[in-house]
């Protein structure tokens, strides 16, 4: 018999930052029944009500993408027109990263503690999804001729499989307690 916990299930009861002593808080939620990739901490806004992690992150992640494709347009639309659709990329990229990890750290996981260290490791995902960004984008507007946000939009399908599975098994890992 092993030690190991299957993905998605908690091992362990985790404690929430409220004052137990603070009648107006009330008591403290549950933590979610279902974890993703050994992540704990109290559970975010969004769990609360969902009280699914991985429909949780879902949610947030269908926001991200949606705020990260309007990120492109505006930066497109402006930078872009100076600079070029790759400049567009970076730009965005940058801003979408920032966004998404307030997203995620805030209404989803509610890690406490190693915001650089998790902000690394969230970025090391979207870097990987950035350069598949890089390789796709020039190859969709150069050669198949599609304006920079089509080609954008087709590519948002595969860079968001590649941020679901780094994230949920990399960013916001925590060791389970044994």
């Amino acid at each position: 018999m092993t030690n190991e916990t299957p993905v998605g299930q908690v091992t362990d009861k985790v404690t929430d930052a409220r004052d137990p002593r603070d009648p107006q808080e009330g008591p403290a939620p549950e933590p979610a029944a279902e974890a993703i990739g050994g992540m704990s901490g109290p559970d975010g806004p969004l769990l609360r009500l969902i009280k699914d992690r991985r429909i949780a992150f879902l949610i947030v992640g269908v926001t991200n993408t949606v705020v990260g494709f309007g990120w492109f347009v505006l930066f497109d639309l402006t930078i872009g027109r100076l600079w070029g659709y790759m400049a567009t990329l970076l730009f965005a990229h940058v801003a979408a990263v920032l966004c998404a990890f307030i997203l995620y750290r805030k209404f989803v996981f509610r890690v406490r503690g190693h915001v650089w260290v998790d902000l690394g490791r969230f970025e090391l995902v979207y870097l990987t999804a950035l350069a598949v960004n890089a390789i796709l984008l020039p190859i969709l507007v150069e050669f198949a001729h599609l304006q920079p946000i089509v080609a954008q939009a087709l590519i948002v399908f595969v860079t968001t499989l590649i941020s679901y599975f780094g994230h949920s098994r990399f960013s916001f890992r925590r060791k389970v307690a044994e």
